[in-house]
């Protein structure tokens, strides 16, 4: 990891982005990860390979982490839930990179809070101090070693995410009742797990088709797909997206107003969303 002070020009570090100083340590294993169980962390990275190389890492630690495949994923997520410990940030990927996805972040008060941390193997200083003038707060040198991951979650959080994230992940993980989708399926987890995965691929996309089965005023298609995804949501233990489901059914069936239905889609997209993730961190730790 390489860090460089910055000039009167640079952006500057707002107070409540702090840092510890790193504590000597031997070498790092895997098990030490669980220091930074419930650290929530937006991983910003086009790679597979490096993405499955930084999740093998934290995996089991109880890291909660989520993917992003460019810039403007990230933007998006950060959209829906703001509350990351720490992003890693590729400086280089397709659609958006992460010199302009920083800058983005850093014009946001609302994420000022979260360090952004370069992922790259440049290591050229002019390099490293573009990526620190956009914003990011210390680079981390391509191929990732765990040592240097340790050292940036360590300094860059501050050993109170435990605390103060359990609740958050409790509420997170109420919207997928996994006992109840566990009892259902006559507590078999293999097959729990085998529902989950199909519901990720049919219908964690369901909200786009929908709009687009409203845009074409296809009830039919859209009544079909809503009564499935109800009863599948049921079975899984997504309670809240159940009722969401039949919500937007029902107002798309007997519309009275434009607005209703609206509503009840982005009231929908939210739920499934939230259902989506909490069956991704079941999977990651199951």
């Amino acid at each position: 990891m390489k860090t460089s002070s910055k000039t009167e020009d640079d952006i500057i570090e707002p107070e409540n982005r702090k840092k510890r100083e790193l504590i000597p340590h031997s070498k790092i294993t895997k098990e030490n990860f669980s220091l930074f169980k419930n650290v929530k962390i937006l991983i910003a990275e086009d790679n597979i390979i490096n993405q499955k190389v930084i999740t093998s890492i934290l995996s089991n630690s109880g890291i909660d982490i989520t993917i992003a495949n460019n810039g403007q994923e990230a933007l998006n997520i950060l959209e829906k839930e703001s509350d990351f410990s720490i992003i890693f940030m590729d400086a280089h990927m397709p659609v958006m990179d992460g010199y302009q996805a920083t800058r983005m972040i850093r014009k946001n008060q609302n994420y000022n809070h979260i360090p952004i941390i370069a992922l790259s193997g440049d290591t050229a200083p002019e390099d490293i101090k573009n990526m620190l003038n956009a914003g990011m707060e210390a680079h981390l040198e391509k191929p990732i070693k765990m040592d240097a991951i340790y050292d940036v979650l360590y300094i860059y959080t501050t050993g109170e995410e435990e605390q103060n994230n359990s609740y958050k992940s409790q509420k997170v993980n109420l919207k997928l009742d996994t006992e109840k989708g566990l009892e259902i399926c006559g507590d078999d987890k293999n097959f729990y797990l085998e529902i989950l995965n199909d519901f990720i691929s049919s219908y964690c996309d369901s909200a786009d088709k929908l709009q687009k089965y409203i845009n074409d005023k296809n009830k039919t298609d859209a009544d079909k797909m809503l009564l499935d995804i109800s009863g599948v949501s049921a079975n899984i233990g997504a309670n809240n997206l159940h009722d969401r489901a039949l919500d937007l059914k029902k107002s798309i069936t007997n519309p009275t107003d434009d607005l209703k239905y609206i509503n009840d889609l982005k009231k929908y997209s939210r739920s499934l969303h939230q259902v989506c993730e909490a069956i991704e961190k079941y999977k990651n730790n199951n």
